[in-house]
């Protein structure tokens, strides 16, 4: 499936760089127009390491057809034999670890021992967890009355339109196949612009398991490829992942033909520390929880730290200490704990809120700042992380999703008011609550206005939890059987008359 094609280093010499078709009903194409995507590796700027097909609307009706024409057998498929589908994706999945991982640090930036090899173990987990409830999939029956059988069917809804970010591009690639796949649909997948080739090789080992056309991958950019699958008449699921920006506008494209969405949108993330948590184990579960190890590039970062006044000396010291210790660097490279941003748009992104908080008067940058401008870290688009005190929460840095490695401090004393400006966001995606005093911490995370809160923990989401946002964070639910359901299936009523 890899082929060789032209491009260029950063002086501008001519190289030759892998070329990675995508996959429509079965076979490995190339876009209609002939046109390409290059691949940069964010870690060696101005570096191709791939080339993908610049997919359009004519490749995405391609995708949706074969889509469609597969749906009429595979939903037919029994649940169990999907399950097992499933299953040994899974298996090999399990054989290639290192190899996607390398895969994934590479096109992402995300250092591969704290971040991307995890992400590979926790696609191989979504996949046997999904394959293990296939068979879930299941109605029940009403008792209304001895005369009637009155029973609901759980069928899946047709062809589904998938879209997947950049940050973790494997698993939450995963999510949109296990699932729909599972409940019986089809797919037309889309992967970002900026890390295809982990979804490419995803497809390649489904696709040993799958009826051609059941999983269909189509590469390109969001405004040509993503905005064709959105509007494409076939499809009949729209399930995105990515920011509330663009959730926006798919939103209104399934509007337009009533189209039920799947939405999981950005954040801006409160980890609430109370006065007894003033600890190391805290503060490497605050670090953990703003996913400072994928340079703060996730919905779920707790980039809202809310410090009690009586330790925010303490803990910030901790917290800048531990800090400073993290290895930023070639995310290819073991010891690495932080690796580069995704692209130069991001980096820039990233740099001008670090440079609209260094203009505040009463900020204070804790560690951190604008990055390096001379040494190997310029030589990708790396930032340091970086954490801010004196913060007022309505500045733009205390409000907006940055998605970079940037953290605000704000002190607190009454309970109450934490919790008001915990909830004091059109965000709504995850939460932290660091308290040992657990009825209070319950207390506290049952009024925090978010889909998912963790308490006393900092990791990331677990297969059979049912998981997404609240308010402008998303619609649906993902991760979980009832997820699935919800999402992925359409309840059919059936009532038989026992008398005739």
């Amino acid at each position: 499936m890899v082929e060789e094609t032209s491009g260029v280093d950063r002086a501008g010499r001519a190289v030759t760089v892998p070329h990675r078709p995508m996959l429509i009903e079965g076979e490995w194409v190339e876009a209609a127009s002939g046109r390409t995507i290059e691949v940069e590796n964010p870690a060696r700027r101005g570096s191709a390491v791939a080339a993908v097909p610049r997919g359009e609307a004519e490749d995405v009706d391609r995708a949706c057809r074969a889509a469609a024409a597969a749906f009429e057998r595979w939903r037919l498929t029994p649940p169990r034999e999907r399950g097992l589908a499933m299953l040994r994706i899974a298996d090999d999945l399990e054989a290639e670890v290192e190899d996607l991982a390398r895969l994934i640090a590479t096109e992402t930036g995300n250092a591969i021992r704290p971040q991307s090899r995890p992400e590979v173990r926790s696609t191989i987990d979504i996949f046997r967890y999904f394959g293990g409830v296939a068979q879930e999939t299941k109605g029940e029956v009403v008792p209304i009355s001895e005369q009637l059988l009155v029973y609901h069917r759980r069928e899946p809804i047709g062809v589904v339109g998938g879209i997947v970010p950049w940050n973790s591009p494997l698993q939450l690639s995963a999510l949109k196949v296990a699932m729909a796949i599972t409940a019986g649909n089809t797919l037309v997948l889309k992967p970002a612009e900026d890390a295809p080739l982990c979804v490419l090789r995803l497809a390649e080992i489904c696709v040993r398991h799958l009826p051609p056309g059941v999983l269909n991958v189509v590469t390109g950019l969001g405004e040509e490829a993503g905005a064709a699958l959105a509007r494409h008449p076939f499809v009949r699921k729209l399930s995105f992942t990515g920011s509330t920006e663009v959730g926006r506008l798919i939103m209104h494209a399934a509007a337009d033909r009533i189209v039920p969405v799947s939405l999981e949108l950005g954040g801006k993330s409160p980890a609430l520390v109370y006065p007894d948590s003033d600890n190391e184990a805290t503060v490497e579960g605050v670090i953990t929880g703003m996913r400072f190890t994928r340079q703060g590039q996730s919905c779920t970062a707790g980039s809202r730290l809310f410090l009690h006044r009586s330790i925010h000396d303490s803990f910030l010291a901790r917290l800048v200490e531990r800090l400073s210790r993290l290895r930023v660097g070639d995310p290819l490279d073991e010891a690495t704990d932080m690796g580069s941003i995704i692209n130069a748009r991001q980096f820039r992104r990233v740099c001008s809120y670090i440079e609209d908080g260094l203009a505040q008067a009463s900020a204070r940058v804790a560690i951190g700042g604008l990055p390096p401008r001379e040494g190997p870290l310029t030589e990708g688009y790396f930032v340091t992380p970086t954490v801010f005190t004196g913060v007022d929460h309505g500045w733009r840095i205390a409000r907006e999703e940055i998605f970079g490695p940037v953290l605000v401090v704000i002190p607190w004393e009454d309970e109450e008011e934490a919790i008001r400006m915990a909830n004091d966001s059109h965000y709504g995606l995850a939460a932290y609550v660091w308290c040992r005093d657990l009825s209070r911490a319950l207390r506290a995370a049952h009024c925090i206005e978010s889909g998912w809160v963790q308490v006393n923990r900092g990791l990331g989401q677990l297969p059979g939890m049912s998981y997404g946002g609240f308010k402008e964070s998303g619609i649906g639910r993902e991760f979980s059987l009832e997820g699935m359901l919800e999402s992925f299936t359409q309840r059919k009523a059936v009532v038989v008359d026992l008398t005739r």
